[in-house]
């Protein structure tokens, strides 16, 4: 059975919950919704004791749609200490939310246990240097240069993709996430500020790109 939220009881209900909660933000008349809905609750019983699900019709919830920027329906915010770490909007097949669930609702050993797997780290090594090489030539194209220090390079890189996996984009890691849409597009990297600074400090402010390299 889900929890109906509402504005009034939305922050007692999320942030008070001993286990992650699951909130589908649904309208009336919404056919994406309708269909979404039965796969919701399958799932919901599936993994029931791992999570609450919860349903908020976006038309009775304007405050809390407004404070997370959810202007479409239906989207899916997965909640952990009354915080959201993942999501998505749409209309998906089961098949695809089972995993995702799976992914965002690992014990931290279980994680740890499969992130130190031969296999594991490989794939976290492909994914650090394909990063490195996207921005690597993002900043040859723009005329500045990625960092020469590749201890500092990996650690920042190793820092945008921990961002992108428990908030969904590749925040700058210097920069606080305000939880404000459009001002937090500004942060992802490569940031909005990063050309200014460039120009200004001869780096940006994590210090990915300078604009020269001393010899």
């Amino acid at each position: 059975m889900s929890i109906v939220l509402t504005d009034e009881n939305f922050e007692s209900e999320v942030s008070g919950a001993k286990k992650p909660v699951l909130v589908d933000f649904w309208m009336q008349g919404c056919h994406p919704c309708f269909l979404l809905s039965p796969i919701l609750e399958k799932l919901a019983r599936e993994f029931e004791k791992k999570i609450v699900f919860a349903k908020a019709n976006l038309d009775d919830i304007s405050l809390i749609a407004q404070k997370y920027g959810i202007n479409a329906a239906p989207t899916m915010i997965l909640f952990k200490e009354g915080k959201p770490v993942s999501g998505f909007i749409g209309l998906k097949p089961e098949e695809t939310i089972r995993p995702w669930l799976e992914e965002n609702l690992k014990e931290e050993g279980e994680e740890s246990k499969l992130s130190s797997s031969p296999f594991a780290v490989a794939r976290e090594n492909e994914k650090i240097n394909k990063l490195i090489q996207e921005v690597k030539e993002y900043a040859k194209k723009n005329g500045f240069f990625l960092n020469p220090n590749r201890k500092v390079v990996e650690g920042i890189v190793k820092s945008l993709l921990e961002r992108e996996k428990k908030f969904g984009g590749r925040f700058c890691p210097c920069r606080r996430i305000t939880e404000n849409n459009e001002e937090d597009k500004k942060i992802i990297c490569p940031c909005v500020y990063h050309l200014q600074e460039l120009e200004k400090e001869g780096k940006c402010l994590c210090g990915l790109f300078v604009k020269n390299i001393i010899e």
